[in-house]
């Protein structure tokens, strides 16, 4: 039974041209995030935004609010916003890529190319995920005091990360892996004759009776009725 994956409505081509599409609005998303997530790196936390992805706790999380102060709390929010147009672009560049590795290897390695299709919806789900833990951290930063926001985030957040950190790998090594299956198969010698059991004999004598020119069975005939 064959594994269906959530790209089959596209045509080949149509899925690299979308991959290139999504990757490349997932690079200039993420740029703008680094930029906007600046002003969030403190003392408490360090990381900035990631830092209150990974809280956990409601105090801990306050704390790095009233670090960010008022500007710091507009380029949260920011963040937060864009983040939503970062997860559609990274869940499907990340799992066209997962598709189209999928795809190189599944005539080669058959494992590896089914992990790639399950990977591939895998993302979906890193999306979701994404998307509720942004908006936990939107009521938090919104004032909410209930514990279970930061919470929730934090759940949300580390499978989040790592499918997202196994898709990539997966289209990484799955691509190296390809490209050397591609180039030992182009690099395989022609079999030698001597190889066969009867030393080449018989693919010489093949190759012999093929050389030679065919029987004018018009001249036999006539031949035969002189």
């Amino acid at each position: 039974m064959k594994l269906r994956h959530p790209f089959e409505w596209l045509s080949n081509s149509g899925q690299r041209c979308a991959f290139v599409l999504f990757l490349c609005l997932a690079i200039l998303v993420m740029i703008s995030l680094q930029i906007l997530g600046q002003p969030l790196v403190t003392e408490t936390a360090p990381a900035g935004i990631v830092s209150f992805e990974l809280a956990g706790e409601l105090s801990l999380a306050q704390r790095m609010v009233e670090s960010w102060g008022d500007t710091g709390r507009v380029y949260a929010g920011l963040n937060l916003g864009a983040d939503y147009l970062f997860l559609v672009a990274y869940a499907v560049a990340i799992g066209l890529g997962c598709i189209l590795v999928a795809g190189s290897l599944g005539q080669r390695i058959r494992f590896l190319s089914v992990v790639g299709v399950l990977l591939a919806w895998a993302q979906f789900g890193a999306g979701l995920l994404d998307a509720l833990e942004n908006y936990a951290l939107i009521r938090v930063l919104l004032g909410s005091q209930r514990e279970v926001w930061p919470v929730m985030a934090r759940w949300c957040a580390v499978p989040k990360f790592l499918i997202v950190a196994l898709g990539l790998v997966y289209v990484g090594v799955g691509t190296l892996i390809a490209v050397a299956v591609k180039l030992a198969g182009s690099k395989m010698p022609p079999p030698d004759p001597r190889s066969y059991p009867d030393g080449g004999a018989g693919s010489n004598l093949q190759l012999r009776a093929t050389a030679q020119p065919p029987i004018n069975e018009t001249r036999i005939n006539t031949d035969v009725h002189r």
